[in-house]
Parts: structure tokens; sequence; C-alpha cells
């Protein structure tokens, strides 16, 4: 199978080198703005690297991954669909809601499976997760939390672009509750507060945040974020139920310390970057993806389901910003 790559930054690379090392994968064809970026990674994993995303696509590739700048997704992946190559694409689809929206109407029954990059659902944990709600042995749900936690927060030029902590940070979040419970939200309630770095405050975001998401079927699910956990990143997930509870992310890597005398759990090294936390749930990821560029399965996280995540963070930031509960009808209507 050959891969093609569009944008080789941080995640792009880190793509890359996955991908170079899967069984499935024979070639990869890269591209970069920045030639120099293209032509590290061609020396660097033995790929084949050209001048523009065009080239990409006319280089007989099986399926594209689209790593670059978010302004650049909604173009990317139409071209990709005209040309008829599978696709995965990082989140968001889009910068806004309306473009995600126009990118949703341009792909559904077009024959060409796109694939959004929501790494959890690919973690051993969440899935494990994920199972137990299916098999029923949890019982009815009635609490859900849902936790991420950054190191440290991130650039002051990417916060600026960046549309706010729940549309950039939550949204995992958003995202994981809807797949693990099978349900849609129907209300949030959403709160924040700047604790930090006054750059955050000045760009009109929060840097620390809570949203309560009344589910469909009354489940209450509670979402934790901040930029500020200096012990590591933390990215948890709680599920109680009538029978039994379980959680993802409770391991001895998790970032936080006990103050119970003489316990010793979590003992390991925390986890410091989402690409060690997720480092496996990536490789899962990227599996899938030479799948559904096989033609072996569906699209695993599909344009719509990254529409209604983002749906979520739409009603979320309304509601931090009037500071009232706000229906998913009321922002879908907006």
């Amino acid at each position: 199978m050959r891969i093609g790559i569009m944008g080789l930054g941080r995640i792009g690379a880190f793509h890359t080198e996955t991908l170079s090392t899967l069984d499935a994968v024979d070639s990869l064809v890269v591209t970069d703005p920045v030639a120099a970026a293209a032509t590290a990674a061609a020396e660097r994993f033995g790929a084949h690297a050209v001048d523009s995303p065009e080239a990409v696509l006319a280089a007989g590739v099986d399926g594209v991954v689209i790593a670059a700048a978010t302004d650049a997704h909604p173009e990317l992946i139409l071209a990709a669909v005209r040309a008829g190559v599978p696709v995965f694409c990082e989140k968001p689809v889009a910068r806004t809601i309306e473009e995600s929206l126009d990118v949703l109407r341009a792909v559904e029954g077009g024959g060409v499976e796109v694939q959004i990059g929501y790494n959890r659902r690919f973690d051993p944990g969440y899935a494990a997760a994920r199972a137990a709600v299916v098999s029923g042995e949890l019982g009815p749900l009635h609490t859900v939390r849902s936790t991420t936690l950054d190191p440290e927060p991130p650039p002051a030029a990417y916060v600026a672009v960046s549309g706010g902590i729940f549309r950039d940070c939550a949204v995992h979040d958003f995202d994981t509750v809807r797949w693990i419970t099978g349900r849609e939200v129907a209300e949030v309630y959403a709160t924040g507060a700047n604790r930090g770095a006054e750059y955050i405050a000045a760009a009109g975001d929060v840097d620390t945040a809570s949203a309560l998401l009344t589910l469909d079927d009354g489940t209450l699910a509670v979402v934790s974020n901040t930029r500020h956990n200096p012990r590591g990143y933390d990215a948890r997930l709680e599920l109680h139920g009538m029978t039994d509870s379980v959680a993802a992310g409770l391991e001895d890597r998790l970032p936080l310390r006990s103050a119970e005398p003489g316990a010793t759990f979590p003992g390991g090294t925390p986890h410091h970057f989402f690409m060690d936390r997720f480092a496996a749930a990536y490789r899962a990821e990227l599996t899938a993806f030479t799948e559904v560029a096989a033609g072996l399965r569906p699209s695993p996280c599909t344009v719509a389901d990254a529409v209604e995540a983002g749906w979520i963070a739409e009603a979320c930031t309304l509601s931090l910003r009037e500071h009232r509960p706000v229906t998913m009808e009321e922002v879908r209507k907006a």
C-alpha cells in the first residue's frame, strides 16, 4: 500500500514514522509547504518527497493522511475525495462549524471514506470501557467523567486561532462521551476561569473549564479541562453504572499524586505529552486507516461524528459566554 502524507509538522512527522513501520504500508509520498521538512522526512523514513498536495494525489497513492494546518483541511479533504482517494484527517474538519458542515455535505454519499483523527477511540483502555458499556455489564449509566489536563499552555499564537478550549481541547472529551455511551447530548452548561497565562485571557479564552452535559437518556457527563497540569498530561475516563464502574487511564503513569498515607500508586513516570500517553492509540488508529483505505472496513470516525463533537463545543462556548444552560437544538438552529 502507498500512503501520502500532507503536512510534516509535529504530528505529521509522528504519523509518518508510524506509517513507515506498518506491515501494510510499502511506500510513502510526503509533502509540506516547507520543502526542507519534506526532504528530511524522505531521508529519515525512506519516503518520496513531492512539492504539492496535487503531486501526492497524482503519485498513485491508496490513501492520504492530512496533518496540515487546520485552515487547509477542507480543501485537502475535498481534493482527495474528488480524486477518489480515501482520507485520514486530523481533527478538526475545519476551523468553524459552518465550514465543517460544508465538508460534510460535500463528502456524504460520495463513496470515498473519510476518517477523522479522534485517537481515543483506539486507546486500549477507552476501547475496553466502551466494550463494558456495550456488553451491558455496567448496567444503565448514570455518570460519566472525562478529563483532559494539559501540562502547560500552548503558545500564544496557537491560542489566538484555536477557537477556544472547548473547540480545541474538550472536543476530544465530547467525542469520547458520544462514542462510549452511544448517546447524544441534549443540553450543556459550561463554565471557565483564567488561572495562569495572561495571553489566554487576552485572546478571549479560558485556561480552565468544566462542562456538564445532559445526555438524551438522562445520563450526566462531567468534562474537566485545564492548560495547567505541571505534573503531566492527564487523560482519563470514568463510567459509573447501576451495576458496576470502570475507568480508563487509571494506570501507573497517571500524573496524579496520592495523598493517602503509605500509598504507592501511581508510581511510574507520569505521562508528559499526549503523543506518549496515546502512542498505542495512534498506531491502532493508523492501522485502522490502512484497513479503510484497503476497503476492508468503513471509517471508524466519520466527518459526521466530528461535526457532532463540534456542535457540543459550540454549545459549551455559548454557555460559557452567556452563563446559562444551552440546548443542542438551540445551537443547531442558530
